[in-house]
């Protein structure tokens, strides 16, 4: 005890001469970022984060393995594990810069600003949404809705801009969801799908009716008009099941609409242009477009030669 009294009077005693300072231990939660060190993309505090010194790679390497995970427990069918692994990909602060790296820097909206007037072009503006996002939960605005030319240039498509902490957030709760609906969504759908577009929904196509004799020899063409317009909330929010961001999808569904300085609360529909909205609006059962293709089919009363009782249905959403 004498002999330990003596080396920590001798610490002391160096310390006081030379001026040396008390270390802080490693690992402490809170302790100051080592000078020239890389920042963790995963961790509790957001104390001497820098934008561009994230480790991008890192944070994108979390993400794609919790939505790997997600995907295989789908498959396995442990609804469980599904559940809980989606809420540590909602809390995962890696999924909170992803996300608020995807809106700001690399989504064609990222200029544009939504009802509240707010974008985040600067490393600062930036951290300061990851900070409000990974903090708390918060409410809802309403879109704002603007007009673009269709591809025929003749009508007007209408489109709902989110405010960017909205588009970040919905990005978060993408992630979560997307991974799910992919391990058992229908095998011949190609719209708003990562890694498919409609040059594989044409391949599909040409595979189906190609060959001298084919047994399918029709092709009908269908376009759901004002289909985003009139989705049902209810029906939506019920595929979700028990989807940990439930609640949030359904205040992004409720928000209302703001167009020409007037609001107008939404009982239907999904705003174009917000990042979730492809999920809440194609995200359906296994199965379901292959009897709509079928009723369609025997409506047009087409001949046996014509008619398969197993129609293929090829579906790409724009």
């Amino acid at each position: 005890m004498a002999r330990l009294e003596r080396g920590l009077t001798w610490t002391r005693w160096v310390c006081e001469e030379n001026g040396c300072q008390a270390l802080e231990p490693r690992g402490k939660l809170g302790a100051p970022t080592p000078a020239g060190g890389g920042v963790v993309a995963n961790g509790p505090k957001d104390a001497g984060l820098e934008w561009d010194v994230v480790d991008w790679r890192g944070a994108e390497d979390e993400v794609r393995r919790l939505r790997q995970r997600i995907f295989a427990a789908t498959r396995a069918g442990d609804h469980k594990r599904v559940r809980s692994l989606q809420k540590l990909m909602l809390r995962s602060r890696s999924n909170t810069l992803v996300s608020v790296r995807q809106v700001t820097e690399r989504n064609a909206g990222r200029l544009t600003p939504g009802v509240d007037g707010q974008v985040a072009l600067t490393p600062a503006a930036k951290l300061r949404l990851v900070a409000e996002i990974q903090r708390s939960p918060r409410r809802a605005w309403p879109v704002r809705r603007v007009h673009i030319p269709k591809a025929d240039g003749k009508k007007l498509r209408p489109l709902g801009i989110p405010v960017i902490a909205d588009r970040a957030q919905q990005a978060r709760a993408r992630n979560a969801l997307e991974p799910e609906w992919e391990a058992r969504f229908e095998p011949k759908s190609y719209g708003f799908r990562p890694g498919r577009g409609c040059h594989d929904a044409i391949e599909a196509i040409y595979q189906v009716v190609k060959g001298k004799d084919p047994k399918r020899q029709w092709i009908l063409d269908a376009d759901l008009q004002g289909a985003f317009d009139h989705i049902d909330h209810n029906f939506a929010l019920s595929l979700l099941g028990s989807f940990p961001g439930r609640g949030m999808i359904r205040r992004w569904l409720k928000a209302g609409v703001v167009e020409d300085g007037r609001f107008v609360s939404t009982e239907e529909g999904a705003p174009q242009g917000g990042v979730i909205s492809s999920c809440t609006g194609w995200k359906r059962p296994p199965g379901s477009g292959t009897s709509s293709a079928a009723e369609a089919a025997s409506r047009l009363r087409l001949t046996p030669r014509c008619w398969s009782a197993t129609p293929t249905t090829v579906r790409h959403e724009r």
